[in-house]
Parts: structure tokens; C-alpha cells; sequence
């Protein structure tokens, strides 16, 4: 029986093109559709292989992509060559989605900018003085994330190769009957992986089984304990193995 899952943390096809963009070190101003498209689509197969629910959006990107890549194909003119009868000449069929990306850029990085301000203001009391030295000796468990941002494209990014390890290093065996394994079970086997290997493991490890339907609810696993804060992933430099360390709460009830 086919299953479909729905992740709503993804952001959008733009969010993804820039996160391409600056993982491969792309200028902005002059994407090498070719290369961008290619890169796209191997995202969008990974989320279907894994039976995530792409969001239309993300396939409108893709075509979006895909006609532009056929127009760069087509001959260029010289201006020597371009008579008074050719005055429609089509501008670069980049522009458009150039200036998106731009103006999605813009307002990325001014959401960053407000989410900064708002972390500040939750540090600002309306109260009378008083010694506040202990609080600020607290290290929040959001600062050992790492020297990097990892995203969920980061993440999904290590699923392409997971996936292609396990496809190569999997066994002839005979069909067997599907199991399904609660995310909150898996998510608990998880912790408990983490505990025994002094808090941190490889994001490849946390995968022992090929199967896809374990696959996608480890995936699925790991982003839940994400969202309650219970585990990072961290990354030392771009392009670097993923690690799954574990947060010690101390307000864990």
C-alpha cells in the first residue's frame, strides 16, 4: 500500500534555488541554468523518492526551469546581424527569475535581521534592577549547533547520497512484509543511539536498514526531535558529513 507525507518546513522552490546558489558558490547574476536544473531535479526526485508530498509550486519551478534552459539552447544573435525587421529580440531568459531570487534574497535575509531583533527583545524585562549575572551565564543549547547552519535541504542533500550508499550495498533478498514503525518509537531509538555514543553520531549511521518506508520515518524522526529541541545537526565546513548530536534539557519533565 502506496503512503504519502507531508513536511511543511520546506520554504519554497526560491528558498531552495538560493540554497543551491550558495551551497555551489553561484553567481547570482549569472546562473548556469543548466547546471541549476539538474541540481533542482535531483532534489525533487529525492523528496519523491522518499514519497514526501512536493508542494505544486516545486514542480512549477521545475518547468519553469526547464523552459529556460530550452531557450538558452536556442542561436544567439550578433548585433551586426540584427536588422530593423528584429526588433522583438526576447531579453535573457535568466532575467526574471534573476530578479526573484534577488528580491527573495532580500527579504530572507531581513527575516534573519527581525529574528535577531526579536531574540534581543525576549532578553529586555520591564522590571527593577536586579543581578541578572546568573542568567547570563546559562549557554543556551542552541549555540553548540555547530559552525554552520544546517537546513533541511542540507539534510536532504546527505539523503541523496544515503540513499545511493544503500542502493549499491543492498543484499538479494526475498520479499518480505512491510512493518511500520511509529515516529515516536523511532524517534525514541534514536535519543537512545545518541546516549550510548557520548551524545553524537554520523547522520548516515542513525540509517542501518534500506528499506524506505525506515528511511523516511527515521528522516522524519530526526526533524521532530529537531523541532523539540532535543538533538542538532551540526556541520564543520560546506559540503561536510552531517553529525546528529543530542541536548541534554535540563527542563525536561
Amino acid at each position: 500500500m502506496e503512503y504519502s507525507v507531508k513536511v511543511d518546513a520546506f520554504e519554497g522552490p526560491l528558498d531552495l534555488l538560493l540554497h543551491l546558489i550558495n551551497r555551489f558558490e553561484i553567481d547570482i547574476y549569472d546562473i548556469p541554468v543548466a547546471t541549476i536544473t539538474e541540481q533542482y531535479m535531483m532534489y525533487i526526485h529525492t523528496m519523491n523518492e522518499l514519497q514526501l508530498d512536493v508542494a505544486s509550486e516545486y514542480l512549477v519551478m521545475a518547468a519553469t526551469l526547464i523552459q529556460i534552459k530550452s531557450k538558452m539552447l536556442l542561436p544567439t544573435y550578433d548585433e551586426d546581424d540584427i536588422d530593423d525587421s528584429m526588433d522583438d529580440i526576447e531579453e535573457d531568459p535568466r532575467e526574471q527569475l534573476m530578479q526573484q531570487l534577488i528580491e527573495y534574497r532580500k527579504f530572507k535575509e531581513a527575516a534573519v535581521e527581525l529574528q535577531k531583533l526579536e531574540e534581543t527583545q525576549t532578553h529586555i524585562y520591564a522590571k527593577a534592577p536586579s543581578n541578572l549575572q546568573q542568567i547570563s551565564d546559562e549557554k543556551s543549547p542552541q549555540q553548540d549547533s555547530g559552525d554552520l547552519d544546517v537546513s533541511l535541504y542540507d539534510m536532504l542533500s546527505a539523503l541523496q547520497k544515503l540513499m545511493k550508499r544503500k542502493q549499491l550495498q543492498k543484499p538479494a533478498q526475498a520479499r518480505v512484509a512491510r512493518q511500520d514503525v511509529p515516529i515516536e518509537k523511532r524517534m525514541t531509538e534514536i535519543v537512545s543511539v545518541l546516549q550510548k555514543t557520548k551524545g553524537k553520531q554520523s547522520f548516515y549511521k542513525l540509517f542501518p536498514y534500506p528499506e524506505r518506508n525506515h528511511i523516511v520515518v527515521t528522516f522524519l524522526a530526526i526533524l521532530e526531535l529537531m523541532k523539540k529541541n532535543k538533538v542538532i545537526v551540526e556541520q564543520s565546513n560546506n559540503l561536510d558529513e552531517l553529525y546528529v548530536a543530542y541536548q541534554e534539557r535540563n527542563d525536561e519533565r
